[in-house]
């Protein structure tokens, strides 16, 4: 009989709603369903993944490394400072249960996604048999520090996948890893199945249909997702076109002060703070197009989900995936990063061009097939094998 590769997946997390908590779900549950060659785990450090456990998500064994969990960890935490010190606090806490596991059990390979000074430096120390498979996601600022401490780590890493083209190619010019070393790996963001359920429970939900034109913009209210230049930027819009509103869904410690930005903007009544909502797809499935004002993505889940909707999308050209996604501009409309006017000139654009956006739109939706769990499987079960 085969014997299966165990694979255990390392992604302590303080926030449910990041795309990160669904990436790796997805990864494992492609795994698990399109191949009996692996037996994997997910390492549930503090008690972050047990609503997932206790919902039996697609079946994913958990493996708890806290064994006693006195605190509350279901409410997500929020600002830089408190999530640091409790990174800080985790990662102190875990570094010998989590030695424990890997000297007990032996993974053949560790998936290292969140908090990776913490598996990365225990293999330097102690040597593991385990092959380290690290995710590097985002735009990372390689500071000295940083720059540093992957260079003395890159020797154990075994492989490093990135969601991005330009990720990938930005790693290997910085020469901190061996470039045969380096994936390019997308993100497993659609499941079909998934998709078209969401889409049928958005038809039947009864949610009070929107009056107005609207677009729509969705992810955590922090720095990156850039929400005040977008406010500011819809302000400006409105002065010439007073039919159309803002949707903002999402969360997070930047919401007291978009509140107040609106306030100050006098939009109360044009830009409006929907927050979490389980419903997106509905108002997807409404809006005119969707707009991403990110300082940095990956490409972004969003951007892709909306152009499975059929959404057509205004988009910055930040690092370091939504232009990769948009093909650089063919498929869907890119403004100049944070630049002061050139959001309000795309969104102009639209409603220009507005009835000239099928092609783009069929361009972002064909694209979309590269982001689905199975085509995460195909490529990630080749770099598996190498």
């Amino acid at each position: 009989m085969k014997i299966k590769k165990t694979i255990y997946y390392w992604s302590p997390h303080i926030n449910s709603t990041v795309a990160t908590v669904k990436a790796v779900l997805n990864s494992l549950s492609g795994l698990n369903k399109y191949s009996n060659n692996y037996e994997v785990s997910l390492i549930n450090v503090f008690g972050e993944w047990s609503y997932y456990k206790n919902k039996k998500k697609n079946d994913i064994n958990f493996i708890n490394l806290f064994l006693v969990r006195k605190l509350d960890y279901t409410k997500d935490i929020v600002g830089f400072f408190k999530s640091r010190m409790f990174y800080l606090f985790v990662g102190f806490f875990s570094i010998v249960p989590l030695f424990n596991l890997i000297k007990k059990k032996k993974p053949d390979i560790l998936i290292v996604h969140l908090l990776s000074f913490i598996p990365l430096i225990l293999n330097i120390i102690f040597n593991f048999h385990t092959k380290i498979i690290l995710r590097i996601s985002g735009f990372p600022k390689l500071n000295f520090f940083r720059k540093k401490l992957w260079l003395i780590l890159s020797k154990k890493i075994y492989y490093c996948t990135c969601p991005s083209i330009d990720l990938t190619r930005q790693l290997k010019s910085n020469k901190i890893f061996p470039s045969e070393k380096i994936f390019f790996l997308p993100d497993p963001i659609i499941s079909i199945n998934e998709f078209i359920s969401s889409i049928k429970l958005s038809n039947k939900i009864n949610v009070e249909k929107p009056k107005n034109k609207f677009f729509i913009s969705v992810g955590r209210l922090t720095k990156q997702k850039n929400f005040k230049y977008l406010i500011n930027e819809f302000t400006k819009f409105c002065k010439s076109n007073n039919d159309y509103d803002l949707f903002i869904f999402g969360e997070g410690e930047e919401k007291n002060e978009l509140k107040s930005l609106i306030n100050k903007n006098q939009m109360i009544n044009k830009i409006f703070l929907k927050g979490y909502s389980k419903d997106i797809f509905f108002f997807m499935k409404k809006a005119e197009a969707f707009v991403l004002s990110s300082l940095w993505e990956d490409p972004g889940f969003v951007i892709i989900e909306a152009a499975l909707s059929n959404l057509s999308i205004i988009s910055s050209n930040c690092k370091n995936g939504p232009s990769e996604f948009l093909l650089k501009g063919e498929a869907g409309i890119l403004f100049e990063n944070n630049k002061e006017n050139e959001l309000k000139k795309s969104l102009d654009n639209f409603v220009s061009l507005k009835f000239n956006m099928k092609n783009k739109k069929i361009l972002a939706k064909k694209n979309c097939i590269n982001y689905t769990l199975f085509r995460h499987f195909l490529i990630f079960n080749k770099i598996l094998k190498y």
